[in-house]
């Protein structure tokens, strides 16, 4: 029963997937909003509001894995350094929310607590517009988007790939890190941002403020998941595998490998912004520990999990490690590094293909005997 289930979700082209498919986005959108609303809290079926924020938590996370798995593992290019375009999403969104604070920060002043702590004089001229929602959302889309451009046209016409590629990628996430960590950058220093107070005027600390976001975070991965799923199965997405399996080739046939590598590379900085966007009113804080280069490879570790070149795969696997986090973080912190490590050694060796890979085969092998 549990095979056919997993097959048919990786395929999602019969009714039964999208019936499956369907189910699990009412269960996510419907059923536990509604236990959080409607169920007393001394019912044993409520979600108590700290839950619904973890949940919020972990579907930006896995709206991160699908921004990887885009370029990973259908086009081939393994980045460790997209804790950047998830920072910058989060800062721009930090920037909003402090800004919302006015003067009920502790120092009631204009400016953010930790400048006034710093002995800042005046706002920088690069927080203009942040009081304004769809300006930060502006630059939420856009600068991680240039960003993510400029970086990967020098790189990717340079012929940078593979191990090199990555480790650039990793250089610059901690070179940006190292920068934010600086108090006179004025974005909060090591302490970051955090004390946030309401977004568009309703307040963080409400319930219904905090199933609103996550509410919001289910739509925005649902809407970029059937995005990602109509790209890999697209003309342009069969381009991208084929880059993935042989760039050479398909520069011999005739096309322009450097445009298709941009426009994927940089969707999926911008879509880690989203997420970093999402993450940040539903955590509370943004600090430049979001792009320490231990945070990008965890990254690139729940799509390795999940299963590379597989939608579902990459979802899955940002679920199931972050999961296998919360609960080591309670009940044996020291243990979480070795078992995330022995976890992806595992995964590498033995499933190379990930969990999904691994039902698949398991379906495949039940299909083949007589």
């Amino acid at each position: 029963m549990a095979q056919k289930f997993f097959k048919s979700l990786l395929s999602l082209h019969s009714k039964t997937a999208w019936w499956i498919f369907t189910g699990l986005v009412a269960l996510f959108l419907i059923v536990i909003p509604a236990l959080n609303s409607w169920v007393s809290p001394y019912s044993f079926l409520y979600v108590p509001d700290y839950v619904i924020s973890l949940f919020g938590k972990y579907l930006c996370y896995a709206l991160v894995a699908l921004a990887i798995d885009l370029i990973w593992g259908y086009t081939g290019i393994l980045s460790l350094g997209h804790g950047v375009f998830f920072s910058m999403g989060g800062y721009a969104m930090g920037m909003y929310l402090m800004r919302s604070i006015g003067k009920e920060g502790v120092y009631k002043s204009d400016l953010p607590d930790f400048m006034v702590f710093l002995d800042w004089k005046e706002l920088p001229w690069y927080w203009y517009g942040f009081d304004h929602f769809f300006f930060a959302l502006f630059i939420v889309l856009v600068l991680p988007g240039i960003f993510a451009y400029l970086f990967g046209y020098f790189a990717f016409r340079s012929r940078i790939k593979g191990v090199y590629f990555a480790i650039i990628t990793q250089a610059m996430t901690y070179a940006l890190m190292l920068l934010f960590f600086r108090n006179e950058t004025g974005f909060g220093g090591n302490n970051g941002m955090t004390d946030f107070k309401r977004i568009l005027g309703f307040s963080l600390q409400e319930s219904s403020t905090k199933l609103g976001l996550y509410v919001v975070t289910v739509l925005v991965l649902v809407c970029t998941y059937l995005i990602c799923r109509f790209i890999v199965q697209s003309k342009l997405g069969r381009i991208l595998t084929a880059i993935r399996d042989a760039e050479s080739r398909v520069m011999f046939s005739g096309y322009n490998t450097l445009n298709y590598k941009l426009f994927i590379w940089t969707l999926s900085a911008v879509l880690c912004s989203v997420a970093g966007a999402l993450y940040v009113p539903q955590v509370g804080i943004i600090n430049p520990s979001e792009m320490a280069p231990a945070k990008s490879i965890e990254m690139a570790i729940w799509v390795a999990v999940g299963g590379r070149g597989n939608l579902i795969g990459a979802l899955g696997g940002a679920g199931i490690v972050n999961g296998a986090k919360s609960w080591f973080t309670v009940a044996a912190p020291e243990f979480w590094l070795y078992f995330l490590g022995a976890l992806f050694i595992l995964v590498t060796v033995f499933l190379p293909k990930g969990l999904m890979g691994m039902f698949q085969k398991s379906s495949a092998l039940r299909e083949t005997k007589p």
